[in-house]
């Protein structure tokens, strides 16, 4: 039925298709005799000798030969009113150029009424409310839709143009003569309900299409869906479409202008409801034949299939159950003879030997679980462990090896500076009291002295820093952290730089008061220097357990721009400094050592607010 239905469609669409083609036919037939009765009237002496009647007589001739050949237009152009309206007619043109043409054009109201005969009043039509239409503020159309034809005259020196028209709004004996060519001929189909219509843009205004029954439906307008394929897309429709008020196999053929748009439409199509209605008929033959088959058929068929579909589907439940979880659903057939029957018992079997396989399979996953789950805590931790010792041993290796460097320089320095140092106290003792003159210059090389050897008093804590801090020291980290705060007070000060502090009630831990508050200046000054300007210092304490071990934390955070993630990893390097040419880069690896001699370590993120952190950590020594 499906497949007859599509083949019963696919005729009436060819039917439609072939009633659109003599449509289209008759179309170019009216637009072709238009334009070789224009040419024969062009050549005729009765013309040539029109030409030279009095205006009154020609105008005459031009409405009597109008009538005559069923025009509504009939005019002759000089050869500069052919050229002025050349410019806006393409068929025109080509008649100035010698070439007869013939096309549909579209006028507008100011055209029309230029021209004699009434034609802007015949063509105005008035827009009427339609169904399924593409919304629209206009009221009217008042263009006019024209076969319009022009044929150049060569006649006793007379040249020029004849121009001649046929308006088709409201030309009902043209859409009349249409469809009865299509649908009150015995050989196309004489029993089908049809309707023509002419479209200017997407109004009829030309139509036998029927609003009620002697009211035509000019004025109303085509489907939303017809006129974006048909006008906006330009290709030719052939499909059930809703015509006014009801529902036909529709053909739609895009028409163009003498400039090649689509202008309008011609729509030949025929009423849907008689061909539904055969189609529903047929239906229900077949369904009541079908039924009658079933009535006669089902009875003796349940009896045959009995015997065969009830243990099949038995079978099939139970399958169905185990694929949902259940293994212990069985068939319990009862051993018989017939093929059916043995398959259920061996479906069994087989079902007791999957059960029996899951429940070991089971116990064997969940102990491996276990297994898993165990080994992957125990290798997780060990991973952090190794990371951290890793870390801690490449550090070593740097800080050792950069240790050996900086005592063999400052080994190195101290033999010429005290040898300066001892030549300067020769020449303080020789000059004696004639040392004023030079005093300010001799001052100047003592200082100086004095400030090598405070370098090189650093590089040697930074190379052996247990030679210069005893390990046996406890300190109050709080009040080295109050301590610090009035040593670096006029830093914080000069750059507006406030100061939040969160201080824990902690243990005191092992570690020189000074040179945990060498650390703490290091780190508040670094962070003064990143925040420059109007800033928050953040000082913290508190109590943290690390690796088993418990400790204190000592925060210092700032709300500068932080170190780039490039440099996370170089940040205790000795010389490491994020300001090229100001200070030695040894502060932070000097901090590092002194917090690991402690048996801590300094740590380094950036905050996910903005800004750098570091964290001392700091064992506590339990008594």
């Amino acid at each position: 039925m499906a497949r007859w239905t599509a083949d019963y469609d696919r005729i009436l669409i060819a039917n439609v298709q072939s009633d659109l083609r003599i449509a289209e036919q008759y179309l170019a037939r009216i637009m072709s005799t238009t334009s070789d009765e224009l040419g024969s009237v062009a050549g005729s002496v009765e013309f040539a000798e029109a030409l030279e009647l009095p205006k009154a007589r020609r105008d005459l001739y031009f409405e009597s030969k109008r009538d005559e050949l069923g025009l509504d237009v009939l005019r002759f152009l000089s050869m500069d009113e052919a050229r002025v309206e050349a410019r806006t007619w393409p068929v025109i043109q080509s008649a100035f150029d010698g070439q007869p043409s013939t096309a549909i054009d579209i006028f507008d109201a100011d055209d029309l009424a230029a021209l004699p005969g009434g034609l802007d009043i015949r063509a105005r039509v008035d827009l009427l409310p339609t169904k399924a239409a593409v919304p629209t503020e206009r009221v009217v159309e008042d263009r006019g839709m024209m076969v319009h034809s022009a044929t150049p005259v060569r006649l006793n020196g007379k040249r020029g143009v004849l121009v001649g028209g046929i308006l088709l709004n409201r030309n009902l004996q043209f859409i009349d003569t249409i469809n009865a060519l299509v649908y009150l001929n015995a050989f196309t189909g004489g029993d089908r309900q049809g309707t023509a219509t002419l479209f200017l843009d997407d109004v009829r205004i030309s139509t036998n299409v029927r609003l009620f029954e002697d009211v035509r439906a000019l004025g109303t307008r085509v489907s939303a869906a017809v006129r974006e394929q048909v006008l906006d897309q330009g290709r030719t429709w052939l499909d059930r479409a809703f015509v006014v008020n009801d529902w036909y196999i529709s053909g739609y053929l895009p028409l163009r202008d003498s400039f090649g748009k689509p202008v309008g439409m011609l729509y030949v199509g025929f009423l849907e409801a008689p061909f539904t209605t055969a189609k529903r008929n047929a239906y229900l033959v077949m369904l009541a034949a079908f039924a009658a088959v079933v009535v006669v058929s089902v009875p003796l068929f349940l009896w045959l299939a009995k015997g065969v579909f009830a243990p099949l589907e038995h079978m099939s439940r139970t399958m169905r159950r185990v694929g949902e979880g259940d293994l212990s659903a069985r068939n319990g057939v009862s051993n018989t003879s017939d093929e059916i029957g043995e398959v259920a018992n061996h479906l069994d079997d087989l079902l007791d030997q999957v059960q029996e396989r899951d429940v070991r399979l089971r116990a064997w996953a969940e102990e491996l679980n276990q297994r898993v789950d165990e080994r992957t805590a125990e290798l997780k931790a060990a991973n952090a462990k190794v990371e951290d010792t890793w870390r801690q041993l490449v550090m070593s290796e740097k800080l050792a090896s950069i240790g050996e460097i900086t005592a063999g320089v400052a080994h190195e320095i101290n033999n010429p500076v005290a040898v300066i140092q001892g030549n300067l106290d020769v020449l303080r003792d020789s000059l004696g009291a004639n040392i004023d003159d030079v005093r300010t210059e001799v001052d100047l090389i003592d200082a100086q002295i004095g400030r090598i050897n405070a370098i090189v008093g650093k590089l040697l804590q930074f190379a052996r820093p247990d030679d210069f801090s005893s390990a046996d020291d406890l300190t109050d980290l709080e009040t080295v952290l109050r301590d610090c705060l009035v040593l670096v007070d006029h830093v914080l000060s000069s750059a507006n730089i406030s100061v939040e502090t969160d201080f824990s009630v902690i243990p005191p831990v092992r570690i020189s008061a000074g040179e945990i508050q060498q650390i703490v200046i290091n780190l508040i000054v670094n962070a003064a220097h990143a925040m420059e300007q109007d800033g928050t210092l953040h000082l913290e304490l508190r109590e943290r357990v690390d690796s088993g071990r418990k400790g204190v934390d000592l925060v210092v955070a700032d709300n500068g721009p932080g170190v780039p993630e490039s440099l996370l990893d170089t940040v205790f390097d000795p010389f490491f400094t994020t300001k090229p040419g100001e200070g030695t880069g040894l502060g932070l690896s000097i901090s590092q050592r002194l917090a690991q001699r402690a048996g801590g370590r300094i740590m380094y993120r950036n905050r996910p607010e903005g800004g750098a952190e570091f964290t001392v950590w700091l064992p506590i020594t339990e008594e």
